[in-house]
């Protein structure tokens, strides 16, 4: 790829990825009062994270069935109230526990 073509893929990627943040801030001025769009915009970042981070967890171990059970693990935690690292540390044992068990 030569320089020009570079330069000119990393301007424009620039360019979409400010015009995203600044358009909102430009075309809303005032308060969202709307009770369905500030529903909408306080879950979009948890629906993102998860998102990205479901597919990536399925495919990470070995075998589905220890990711699986990562899975249930961290839900069950989760739900409970229970804090994130004790989520994930009990979620990389349930990994260790079924890597090891012979099937």
């Amino acid at each position: 790829m030569r320089v020009e073509n570079l330069l000119l893929a990393i301007l424009l990627m620039a360019g979409v990825t400010y015009l995203i943040r600044v358009l909102p801030l430009v075309l809303i001025r005032r308060e969202i009062k709307n009770r369905t769009v500030r529903s909408f915009l306080y879950y979009v970042p948890y629906v993102t994270l998860s998102v990205m981070t479901f597919p990536a967890m399925l495919s990470a171990t070995s075998t589905t069935l220890s990711a699986l059970a990562a899975l249930a693990v961290a839900v069950v935690l989760g739900l409970r109230g229970c804090k994130l690292p004790v989520v994930a540390g009990a979620a990389c044992l349930a990994v260790l526990l079924v890597e090891f068990l012979p099937l």
